[in-house]
């Protein structure tokens, strides 16, 4: 903003944003007229919900600001709640409790001079896709082939990152993956491009979720939270999001594989191998860093390549690499009703697997190198059969170990 030729104070134009004084960006214009940058109005009054009154007003006018979609949708989750609990008869459980303190909070948030009608828009260009309930159940089910059917039945749309409607909390449908421990599932909707940062009504991510999450999560979340992680998801400073409080929660929740893990700045992600002279045939190689080494400020790393050959590296030795859906390392295939994972020897062979797929080839190309792989688990096989593999037999000894295995009701695979 330029100052004014006399001097005096700058004028605060239509197109200027009051809080932060410079052009307004993503303009988000509030009921009375003000308009403020998008990003400045969330630090004013996060859109989750804020305690202070004076953040419940616009910052010039002093209008109220009508709740946003996820206040009122965190209300109207905590409404269908009680009203399960009701229909059951179990008010005297200890979640009803909880759940009438929780819905007190959210309308006291959004206020009693609320119209009931008008909220807060947002830049939003489309608003997310509400799931149907039969689709989020099997979600929660790990029922692939179900929803997998319905993502691809309109392709047009964003399903991939669709929600569940406000009697499940608008939960992105990683979210419910990951609740409910179904760790293939969470990869398959990676793959297929689901935002490992979307959140919730309330403002929780799927990471913050799994840390912060209460006794209703499923299973060991260490295996979920390194996939998230692996995949570049992060830690936000508002809305009990942030790293340190996500350690904390580890710690109170006595994941302490976590609590390590989500302190050191590496731990868990996956890296690319770089400056290391040691052995410089390695850098450009994809790993993982499992574990952090206080002592020594090194990392416990495991290739990605077929071998998972373990390393100590530096810090200095590792530069992050998120899995994307291009380029994920290794790949889940849904096919013929189960599940197929694809390991390989280098990112790129993984790349060109993925693009293959996407083009719609049955099958990629073939190396050298799988050709070798596939000859070599022949003959393994033909030795477990007690076969003859002689260079004058192997093909007829081949055929033997095919119909020895049919026989058994095997097959033979060909490594990738």
């Amino acid at each position: 903003m330029t100052e004014p030729p006399d001097g005096t104070a700058a004028v605060v134009t239509e197109k200027t944003c009051a809080i932060c004084l410079e052009d307004s960006q993503d303009p988000l214009r509030l009921p009375c007229g003000h308009s403020f940058c998008d990003g400045c109005l969330d630090e004013w009054r996060s859109r989750y919900g804020v305690e202070e009154e004076m953040r419940r007003r616009c910052p010039t006018c002093r209008a109220k600001i009508p709740p946003s979609k996820e206040m009122v949708t965190t209300m109207l989750t905590w409404r269908a709640r009680k009203k399960q609990y009701e229909d059951k008869n179990h008010t005297t459980s200890v979640g009803y409790h909880n759940t009438c303190q929780l819905l007190k909070e959210a309308e006291e948030r959004i206020g009693e001079d609320w119209d009931g009608v008008t909220v807060l828009q947002d830049n939003t260009d489309e608003p997310a896709v509400v799931m149907p309930n039969y689709v989020s159940k099997a979600i929660a089910r790990g029922e692939i082939k179900s929803v997998l059917k319905w993502i691809n039945a309109n392709r047009t749309e964003d399903r991939v990152n669709a929600i569940s409607n406000a009697e499940w909390g608008s939960m992105p449908a990683l979210m419910t993956a990951s609740i409910q421990d179904q760790l293939t599932l969470m990869t398959v909707l990676l793959q297929l491009g689901a935002d490992v940062h979307s959140r919730d009504c309330q403002g929780n991510t799927t990471i913050g979720f799994m840390i912060n999450g209460d006794t209703f999560l499923r299973g060991d979340p260490n295996k979920r939270v390194r996939l998230l992680l692996s995949w570049g998801a992060g830690f936000f400073p508002k809305d009990g999001q942030s790293r340190e409080c996500c350690i904390s929660a580890a710690r109170q929740y006595g994941h302490l594989e976590l609590v390590n893990l989500v302190a050191s700045e590496l731990g868990g992600r996956r890296c690319e191998i770089i400056n290391f002279s040691s052995q410089p045939d390695l850098n450009g190689e994809t790993c993982i860093a499992d574990e952090y080494l206080p002592t020594s400020d090194q990392y416990k790393v495991m290739l990605e390549s077929k071998h998972k050959e373990v390393l100590v590296l530096s810090p200095d030795n590792l530069k992050r690499r998120d899995r994307t859906p291009q380029d994920c390392g290794y790949y889940i295939e849904f096919k013929n009703g189960r599940t197929i994972r694809h390991d390989f020897d280098s990112s790129e062979d993984c790349q060109a697997f993925v693009a293959a797929l996407r083009r719609g080839e049955s099958q990629p190309v073939v190396t050298e190198e799988a050709e070798a792989r596939a000859e070599q688990a022949a003959a393994e096989l033909l030795a477990e059969l007690g076969l003859d593999d002689s260079p004058n037999k192997t093909s007829n000894s081949v055929d033997k170990a095919k119909r020895s295995k049919k026989k058994k009701g095997g097959k033979m695979k060909k490594k990738k």
